[in-house]
């Protein structure tokens, strides 16, 4: 059973007296025990009443709920306060509810649990609202900051340092992808120098209508019959063979591609590396590590052969869990590879040469995701999505040092040697958070949509690409460049 089930169990038993009272004030029966679904049957969300936009204090909230039994009554509660003061809401004819609620500007951040009763028939779950930290914009005068837009779609970057190039990723929409690029850009002028189209993809396969539901119309309209590619999503440089390796995520595979000019060396077949997310190459050992998003391993390859070899097998340390790897971070110095299990709260640090691994737990950092380590203080650095923050880790123990609020889902992480600060994308809250290895915020830059990765160059500076809320959002895919100002 996974910690998110036992955690909602948990929930609902010291909830279970006060369920059965407000069931008793609504019903007047023969019987508080009402006629039941057996189970909680739909699916609940709660966040930020504007589409994309970050839950804070004060704020706007909604309350969805979708796949619901028409006729249904919806009753919220807060701990032992009902939310829906009016009365019961009603499920419509399309099984769906809706409900907005403003937060007090005295609301606590984090993880905040919502009851969701409903009767007629009966059941209850919990869903979390998630209230991020309101961290202000400050440090912009530390920094020049550019920046220019590149193409819909921006994912991942990497820096060429041999070919003074970076490349960018993009791809556009759900499967069937049709429209993505891989793009090379002159760090000077922000401009786009080259692009290519990935290679035409299988379509991916049809998948049946949920039970009970019509299988979707038709759009003429909407219809577009250019043949799917194998849109680009994650990259890695490899300056030792003058490659790209990138994800297909999609279609579960990687691709490799000449840095010179963009040409496909390789295209691995669909299914190679499962939900392939993540890519660090290791040039003094030739080979290239691709984190599997939502699976217990990293899958290897030669760098020179482009054999593929035995993936990187990791264990969790939670009875009943399975780690899933997610971000990845390599130091080839000391051969060690870190990798951030999504599901679980831990960090295995891989031993590349003896093969062997063992984990960190990461207490207080929920749906880990980013990873960044500096081998000067031997320092891990750690980004969680749900629990917005930043911790600070020493890698040999596991010692958490500092755990720093840094805004709404904290992301990618990367450590910039020169000026031994971490630079942390927050996706939901649009900015950058940079902080001191002592666990200080020095500036909180405001990056425009959904900051999306960022990579240090070696060279001082930090570049970033984030994503765009829609066709009229100027702010985002940009790709941009943070760099110190001279002292």
């Amino acid at each position: 059973m996974s910690l998110h089930s036992r955690r909602r169990i948990s929930r609902l038993a010291s909830v279970s007296l006060l369920v059965l009272g407000l069931t008793a004030g609504v019903a007047r029966a023969e019987s508080i025990f009402t006629p039941s679904s057996d189970g909680f049957q739909g699916q609940v969300r709660a966040g930020a009443s504007e589409r994309g936009a970050a839950v804070i204090a004060g704020s706007k909230i909604a309350v969805t709920g979708e796949r619901l039994i028409p006729g249904q009554k919806i009753t919220l509660m807060r701990g032992n306060t009902v939310l829906t003061e009016g009365g019961p809401l009603t499920v419509n004819d399309e099984g769906k509810f809706r409900f907005e609620l403003t937060l007090d500007k005295a609301a606590h951040t984090g993880l905040q649990p919502i009851l969701v009763i409903t009767e007629n028939p009966a059941s209850a779950t919990v869903v979390d609202l998630k209230i991020s930290p309101d961290i202000p914009f400050s440090g912009a005068e530390q920094f020049e900051i550019t920046s220019a837009p590149v193409t819909p779609g921006l994912y991942q970057l990497a820096f060429g340092s041999d070919a003074g190039a970076l490349f960018v990723t993009s791809s556009v929409g759900r499967p069937p992808v049709r429209d993505s690029s891989l793009n090379r850009i002159d760090p000077a002028t922000l401009k786009v120098t080259a692009s290519v189209t990935p290679a035409e993809a299988p379509p991916p396969p049809a998948r049946a209508p949920a039970p009970g539901a019509a299988a979707p119309a038709a759009k003429a309209a909407e219809a577009d019959d250019r043949p799917p590619v194998f849109a680009v999503y994650g990259i890695g440089a490899d300056e030792a063979n003058k490659t790209l390796w990138v994800t297909n995520t999609r279609q579960d595979t990687v691709a490799v591609y000449n840095q010179d000019d963009l040409s496909l060396i390789r295209q691995f077949e669909p299914g190679a590396v499962p939900h392939a997310f993540a890519v660090q190459v290791d040039e003094s050992q030739g080979r290239a590590y691709i984190s599997e998003a939502t699976y217990p391993q990293v899958a290897v390859f030669d760098t020179k052969t482009l054999e593929q070899l035995e993936p990187i097998r990791l264990k969790s340390d939670k009875r009943g869990e399975e780690f899933r790897s997610q971000g990845i971070w390599l130091d080839e110095a000391s051969s060690q590879l870190f990798v951030v299990s999504l599901a679980t709260s831990e960090l295995a640090v891989v031993d590349l040469k003896s093969g062997e691994s063992r984990n960190i737990a990461l207490p207080g950092a929920i749906a880990a995701a980013g990873v960044a380590y500096d081998p000067v203080e031997d320092l891990l650095f750690v980004t969680a999505q749900d629990t917005d923050n930043l911790l600070i880790l020493k890698a040999s123990d596991g010692t958490v040092l500092s755990d720093v609020d840094t805004g709404a889902g904290a992301l990618y992480v990367t450590f910039e040697p020169e000026s031994r600060q971490i630079f942390v994308g927050n996706r939901g809250a649009g900015s950058i958070t940079v902080v001191n290895t002592k666990g200080e915020i020095t500036a909180n830059l405001e990056l425009g949509s959904y900051p999306n990765q960022l990579i240090a160059d070696g060279q001082g500076n930090v570049w970033a690409v984030n994503k765009s809320r829609g066709e009229d959002d100027d702010s985002g895919d940009r790709i941009w460049k943070i760099a110190p100002k001279a002292q």
